[in-house]
C-alpha cells in the first residue's frame, strides 16, 4: 500500500513538473536545415510578471493567456533565416534588455520551423505565411482592447519584411516597425509592397549594416541609419579565411547596435546628410534644423525624434561613424580650419586631444582629404573612442600622404574644436599658428570668443 501510495505521489510530481515546464525557442541543427522545416510558428510571451519562464499564446485562444496585458506596448521580435538551425545568440539579450527598459509586453516569434533550411528561397517564401499568422493573433489582441498604436515589431532581416507585411495588412496604422539590416537578397528589386516600406507603420527606423551583401541598400524607412556608411563595419573580419563570423558579422552588426541603444551607456548620435562621403566632409553636423530634439539618436528611441522641416514623403537618411565593439559610440568633434596659404594644399589632419588628467586619445576616424584655399574655411570631421571633458592640450598633424613629394607647410589663420556630442561645451580656439607636414605640434587652446566678436577682429586684422 506504501509502495502504491508513493508511486502515485512520483506520478503526481512528474507531471506537475512538465506542466511547468517553460516554452522554449525552438532549437534545431544544420540536419534540419539540409533535410528542410515545415513551416511552424509559436509567439512566446515575456512581461515582467514572467521574465524568466515564457508562456506560449494559443493561436486562436489568445484571451485566454494569463500574463498579456493589452493596455501595454506590445513589441513582436521577429528573427530571419536561420541556415544552422541554432536559436539567434543575441535572443536573451533582447529579451532582457526591453522588459529592463520598458513595462511591456514582449513576443519572440519563433518561426524558427520554416527559417531553418539551406534553401533560402523556401524562407523567403515563409514571410508572408508568418506574417497571416500573426495578423491572426494581433486581431484577437485588438477584439481584446490592444490598440494598433501599441503595437511594435522589430525585424531582424528577412523578420523586417514579415514586419513589413504585417504593417501592410493594417494600411500602415501600426505604431512602429524598426528593421535591423532587411534582408536584401530577394527583396532588393521588389515594390513597396513586396518587402518593407515607410508606409507600412507610424513610424519606421532602419538600421543597414550590410548593404553590399545581405543586407538592404536603399532607404526604407521614415529614416534609415547607415553606420560606417551601412557596409563594412570595424572589428568584422575582411577576409574569408575567418570563417562564419565574415558572412555575419556585418549583418549581425545592426542587432548589437540596438542591443547598445538599450543598455543606456552612451547615445550612439547620428546625423541626417544625403551621402556618407558628405557626412565624413563634416557638412551634415548641425542638427539645428531638426530642434527640438537635435539630431536623431540610433536605436530604440530613435522615435523620439521628429522630423519639422522635411515633408512626410522623403525619407532621411542619416550617417554615424562607431568603434568596434560596445558600446560602439564614437565621441565626434568638428575640426573648422581657415587657412592662409597662397597655394592649394590637400591633405590629412590628425587630430589628439588631452585632458588635466593626462589622459590622451587619438582619433580615430579615416576622414576625407580636405583642400585647403586661401581665407577658405574648411571643416574636418574627426571621432575618438573615448570623451575627454576638460581639455588641456590639442595636437595636430598634417600629411599630404605622398612619399615624393617635398614636405609642405599649412599656415592657419584660425582654428576651432567643437564637441558635437556635448554642444553645451567650450568651443576651443587657436589662431596664427604653422603645421609642418608630418610635424605634430601640441598647443594649449583658448576658449573661443563669441562668433560675431570673431569676425570683428578678423576684419581688424
Amino acid at each position: 500500500m506504501l509502495k502504491l501510495c508513493l508511486f502515485i505521489c512520483l506520478i503526481h510530481w512528474v507531471k506537475s513538473d512538465e506542466e511547468k515546464k517553460c516554452p522554449e525557442f525552438t532549437d534545431l541543427n544544420i540536419g534540419n536545415a539540409l533535410s528542410g522545416t515545415e513551416l511552424q510558428v509559436q509567439l512566446l510571451l515575456y512581461t515582467r510578471e514572467n521574465p524568466n519562464c515564457s508562456e506560449r499564446l494559443i493561436e486562436n485562444n489568445v484571451t485566454a493567456s494569463e500574463y498579456l496585458n493589452n493596455s501595454k506596448k506590445i513589441v513582436f521580435v521577429i528573427h530571419g533565416f536561420r541556415p544552422t538551425g541554432s536559436p539567434p545568440a543575441w535572443l536573451g539579450d533582447i529579451k532582457e534588455l526591453l522588459l529592463s527598459s520598458e513595462d511591456i509586453n514582449l513576443i519572440i516569434v519563433d518561426w524558427n520551423r520554416g527559417a531553418t533550411t539551406v534553401n533560402y528561397i523556401t524562407a523567403v517564401e515563409n514571410c508572408r505565411k508568418v506574417a497571416e499568422i500573426l495578423k491572426n493573433y494581433v486581431d484577437q489582441m485588438l477584439v481584446d482592447g490592444a490598440s494598433l498604436d501599441s503595437v511594435y515589431m522589430i525585424g531582424v532581416s528577412l523578420g523586417a519584411h514579415i514586419a513589413g507585411f504585417v504593417g501592410q495588412k493594417y494600411n500602415g496604422k501600426l505604431g512602429r516597425i524598426t528593421g535591423l539590416d532587411p534582408a536584401g537578397p530577394s527583396f532588393t528589386r521588389q515594390p513597396p509592397e513586396g518587402r518593407l516600406d515607410r508606409t507600412d507603420a507610424q513610424f519606421v527606423d532602419v538600421i543597414h549594416s550590410d548593404s553590399d551583401a545581405l543586407g538592404f541598400k536603399k532607404p526604407l524607412g521614415t529614416i534609415d541609419f547607415y553606420p560606417n556608411g551601412g557596409m563594412d563595419q570595424p572589428g568584422c573580419p575582411q577576409t574569408v579565411f575567418s570563417g562564419l563570423q565574415y558572412f555575419k558579422c556585418d549583418h549581425q552588426r545592426s542587432v548589437f547596435l540596438f542591443l547598445s541603444s538599450l543598455k543606456g551607456e552612451c547615445d550612439i548620435i547620428t546625423y541626417p546628410c544625403d551621402s556618407y562621403l558628405d557626412y565624413k566632409r563634416g557638412k551634415c553636423v548641425d542638427c539645428q534644423a531638426y530642434q527640438p530634439m537635435s539630431c536623431p539618436v540610433l536605436g530604440y528611441h530613435a522615435d523620439r525624434w521628429k522630423k519639422l522641416l522635411i515633408p512626410k514623403t522623403s525619407p532621411t537618411k542619416a550617417y554615424f561613424d562607431t568603434s568596434d565593439r560596445h558600446p560602439f559610440c564614437m565621441y565626434n568633434y568638428i575640426l573648422d580650419i581657415t587657412t592662409w596659404n597662397k597655394n592649394i594644399r590637400r591633405g590629412f589632419i590628425k587630430v589628439k586631444i588631452t585632458d588635466y588628467a593626462g589622459n590622451t586619445v587619438e582619433s580615430e576616424m579615416n576622414s576625407e582629404a580636405s583642400t585647403f584655399q586661401q581665407y577658405k574655411r574648411v571643416k574636418v570631421l574627426t571621432g575618438f573612442y573615448q570623451d575627454l571633458d576638460k581639455i588641456s592640450k590639442i595636437s595636430l598633424t598634417f600629411s599630404t600622404k605622398t612619399l615624393l613629394s617635398p614636405k609642405h607647410k599649412l599656415r592657419i589663420l584660425q582654428m576651432s574644436l567643437k564637441s558635437l556630442n556635448n554642444p553645451e561645451r567650450l568651443q576651443l580656439c587657436r589662431y596664427d599658428f604653422v603645421l609642418m607636414e608630418n610635424i605634430e605640434l601640441t598647443f594649449k587652446p583658448i576658449p573661443c570668443p563669441e562668433r560675431g566678436y570673431m569676425k570683428r577682429e578678423l576684419l581688424v586684422t
